[in-house]
């Protein structure tokens, strides 16, 4: 029978050319290189490598067995890969979110119930994750919207309510507005940070005549924060220190759009180390 090693060392050979190199490559001897060729060739019971003073190479039925060595090598890679993937998949519970704020709360909340598990969060789409929970790729999704299909669990989870945090000299608030909408401050540019999910898409839309500048380090973003005049946005579910608000005042966005209540999604049944696990014991311990 031949062996994976077997396999190896063949289309090795074949990469390599010679016999020598191929050794080297694998930090084998050549003496052990030589009896596996002449191993497999036997196995097959046809001649495979043409033979002169010194040299072997390939024919072009050994050039057909490499090529057939290499297809097995791969399908045995990929099983290999799926095997660990799987056994990962048993001990990790996949979270997508639409918002990073929700994650917060779920990550922490999942890993306290679920200690021997591995917690796996990103951000995505909304409709991705409604798919991802629908095929079994997420196991526990945050989306803006009610789910009502058949197959998946939902019910509301936390909501998030959006404010524009200004300097106190900022002209929007001569008038002391209890509330703003986006048009409002629609033209303005504003400091906003990276990986805000649908919450970024929502300000480029509702502010098309606003610029934004992205900050992706958090020391970067409070430093800006208290040395500049742009106005930031930040909502009920995140905290800042008072020295980093710097005497900024916080307005809340009135539009609907910018208050909204994120709803849980799971399939009917999520595996979970082995054990099906209703997503309704899920649930009842995030909330």
């Amino acid at each position: 029978m031949i062996s994976f090693e077997d396999l190896e060392q063949l289309t090795a050979f074949a990469r390599h050319g010679t016999l020598v190199k191929a050794a080297d490559a694998l930090h084998i001897s050549q003496p052990t290189i030589t009896r596996t060729m002449k191993n497999i060739e036997e196995y097959f019971g046809v001649k495979l490598f043409e033979r002169s003073k010194n040299r072997i190479r390939l024919n072009g039925t050994g050039e057909k067995a490499v090529e057939h060595a290499e297809k097995v090598l791969d399908a045995a890679r990929q099983m290999m890969a799926s095997v660990r993937e799987y056994d990962r998949s048993l001990r990790t519970i996949v979270v997508e979110s639409c918002a990073p704020a929700p994650l917060w709360f779920i990550v922490p909340q999942l890993a306290k119930k679920y200690p021997a598990m591995t917690l796996s969060s990103s951000l995505a789409g909304n409709e991705e994750i409604i798919e991802h929970v629908r095929e079994g790729i997420c196991h526990v999704g945050i989306v803006l919207t009610p789910c009502t299909e058949p197959s998946i669990h939902c019910r509301p989870y936390i909501q998030e309510n959006l404010s524009i945090c200004l300097p106190p000299n900022h002209p929007v608030l001569q008038n002391a507005p209890a509330s703003l909408d986006f048009r409002d401050i629609n033209g303005f540019n504003c400091l906003l940070r990276s990986r805000l999910g649908f919450w970024d898409d929502l300000c480029r839309r509702e502010m098309p005549a606003s610029r934004f500048l992205v900050q992706e380090d958090d020391d970067e973003f409070r430093e800006l924060m208290r040395n500049s005049t742009l106005p930031i946005f930040i909502t009920n579910l995140a905290t800042y220190r008072e020295e980093d608000m710097n005497g900024r005042v916080s307005i809340p966005i009135a539009d609907p759009k910018a208050n909204v209540v994120y709803h849980l999604i799971s399939g009917k049944n999520i595996d979970i180390l082995g054990t099906i696990v209703s997503d309704k014991n899920i649930t009842a311990a995030i909330l």
